[in-house]
């Protein structure tokens, strides 16, 4: 008795493409340079929590996440700090912002401002800021630019962009240290 070889083994030939595709789409799936998370907890006396995630492949770093517990439908400036040191209570030990080049405070993806300088967050009705955005200022890799190990500071005022060094963003809300994930 004889079988045709094409109707003997279907699930041997199904499983084969299946393994095929799969291994197709991990090919596909482009593998981050690094990736890095801050976990943001509120200071002392404040309610802002969250997570922000920091995904790099070549020049470009991801940013994206979520902080809850700010005050509703208000700007807060939004900044990486030169220590990844939230002892303090008060978010004070991280220092001011990270600016290894020296470059005078300014609004990230427009002319000359800080390597720590990052877009403001706005808040929504409930108090919740969504994250994301791409920049070629930020760095996960080895090297003075860096900010792996540093302080990710959320403040409880608008950054005015102009005010040197800090743009006058008021106190801190929130605190985390951005480390390899």
């Amino acid at each position: 008795m004889s079988q045709n070889p094409h109707t003997a083994f279907p699930l041997v030939r199904t499983l084969g493409a299946v393994a095929v595709l799969l291994g197709l789409v991990a090919c596909a799936a482009p593998r981050p340079d690094a990736s890095a998370t801050a976990n943001l907890q509120a200071t002392r006396g404040n309610t802002a929590s969250g997570t922000v995630r920091f995904v790099q492949n070549g020049d470009k770093v991801q940013v994206t996440g979520e902080v809850k517990g700010l005050k509703p439908g208000a700007e807060h400036g939004f900044h990486v700090h030169e220590k990844g040191d939230c002892s303090s209570g008060d978010g004070m030990s991280t220092g001011g912002h990270f600016n290894p080049t020296t470059t005078a405070h300014g609004q990230h993806g427009q002319g000359a401002h800080h390597v720590g300088d990052l877009p403001s967050l706005m808040a929504d009705a409930q108090g919740v800021a969504k994250i994301d955005f791409t920049s070629t200022t930020l760095t996960l890799k080895p090297g003075t630019t860096s900010i792996m190990d540093k302080g990710l500071i959320v403040h409880r005022d608008p950054d005015d962009y102009k005010t040197q060094p800090t743009g006058n963003s008021g106190p801190r809300v929130a605190c985390g240290v951005i480390r390899a994930s």
